[in-house]
């Protein structure tokens, strides 16, 4: 019988997203008190802060799930990460950056980790502790970077000891929203701070991706704060904000979701372009989307919805009937379809009407024409209503 490892890549996981989360509470912590300083995902550690492109601060981020063992001399993260450092921070300068631990374990008591510390420093007591850790731990997983702890001269372990510092005990990363809800309170807009927030993370994930692909060096803590105040500034009662940008939606998997809705087959009645027909898909989308998040957070009425539908039917009519009387009552399909697609790429060319001046992006009209085509409340080909009968009466 042959048995099977499990490898469990839940703690991994964690862990990266424990640090990216986190990235986002250290910059909303400091920032303000370094606005010309930019924070980094993967560049020079972890995490790290810089100014003008020099690492001011390296920090390491262990997550651990709550109840896992102390923090400890031998314990593996702490000689993963002065390895770590060691092989890139220049250990012996004295004036390089500051090198901090962070992790969700608790040292424990009159350990050299412990004594590195903010609050209990000592870092003679440290020093002397990692060289006893460093002699007893020939071999194993942290054999290296103990020996190459040891192979350091006394004064260069002097200087690589006065830069590191162990923050221990700080928050999992259940406890990280909450923490990065609280640093913002300054922006939270009154009733919709779940909206808000949601898309402060969404804007957060966006830049750690960047970060982490290596398309941006890292985040400038001043831009952040313009950016934060930006996404508050959409919530004032004459903007609504944009919930969903063209860049988060996958246009071929939405064509497959969309393929049979009736919206879709009423551009198929006018041979409508393919490319222009999968835009469309995406304009479907992100507005029914958005109306339903605003909806949901109450930015929106339905009798402000109810009233933009209404100015999208208006000006619908007055096209549609443009198109009945120059194709006649004896067009043939061929006209029809010709009239109904110029119709509809009329339509779609227009940037208007806007939802009660409140937002301007002309994907929300577009969109909302093709959901009230849904609704078989408006259409493209002449004959659309009794096809549009037919289509809900098949099986």
């Amino acid at each position: 019988m042959t048995g099977k490892i499990s490898h469990n890549a839940a703690p991994s996981a964690l862990g990266y997203q424990h640090q990216t989360w986190w990235a986002l509470l250290e910059l909303l912590r400091l920032g303000h008190k370094r606005p010309d300083a930019a924070i980094s995902l993967e560049l020079f550690d972890d995490i790290a802060w810089d100014h003008d492109g020099t690492a001011t601060e390296l920090l390491q981020i262990k997550h651990h799930q709550k109840g896992q063992r102390a923090l400890t001399d031998a314990s593996v993260d702490v000689w993963s990460t002065l390895k770590v450092w060691m092989d890139t921070a220049c250990p012996a300068d004295a004036e390089g950056p500051q090198l901090l631990l962070i992790t969700t374990q608790e040292a424990s008591a009159s350990t050299a980790v412990a004594a590195l510390r903010l609050e209990t420093r000592d870092e003679d007591f440290a020093l002397s502790g990692l060289e006893m850790a460093a002699l007893e731990g020939a071999s194993g997983r942290t054999k290296q970077a103990r020996q190459q702890f040891l192979a350091l001269s006394p004064a260069d372990q002097q200087a690589f000891i006065s830069r590191i510092h162990v923050i221990d005990g700080s928050p999992c990363i259940d406890d990280v929203p909450a923490l990065v809800r609280a640093q913002l309170h300054w922006a939270l807009p009154t009733g919709h701070e779940d909206a808000f927030l949601a898309m402060v993370w969404r804007w957060w994930d966006e830049q750690a991706l960047a970060m982490l692909q290596g398309r941006q060096r890292g985040m400038d803590a001043g831009a952040a704060h313009v950016a934060i105040a930006g996404m508050r500034d959409q919530f004032t009662r004459a903007m609504l904000p944009t919930m969903i940008e063209l860049d988060e939606v996958d246009a071929h998997a939405l064509a497959a979701t969309y393929d049979n809705c009736p919206f879709v087959q009423q551009m198929h009645w006018v041979a409508y372009p393919p490319r222009n027909l999968q835009r469309a898909i995406v304009d479907y989308y992100r507005a029914h989307t958005q109306i339903v998040q605003w909806l949901d957070h109450a930015l929106l009425s339905p009798a402000e919805l109810g009233r933009f539908a209404e100015e999208l039917l208006d000006d619908w009519e007055r096209e549609f009937e443009w198109m009945e009387m120059e194709i006649g009552d004896a067009a043939e399909e061929a006209s029809k379809q010709q009239a109904g697609a110029e119709l509809l790429r009329l339509l779609m060319r227009q940037t208007g009407p806007f939802l009660s001046r409140r937002y301007h992006e002309a994907f929300l009209a577009r969109g909302h024409r093709h959901i009230l085509a849904d609704e078989g409340r408006l259409g493209w080909h002449a004959d659309f209503r009794e096809r549009f009968e037919r289509l809900l009466v098949q099986p």
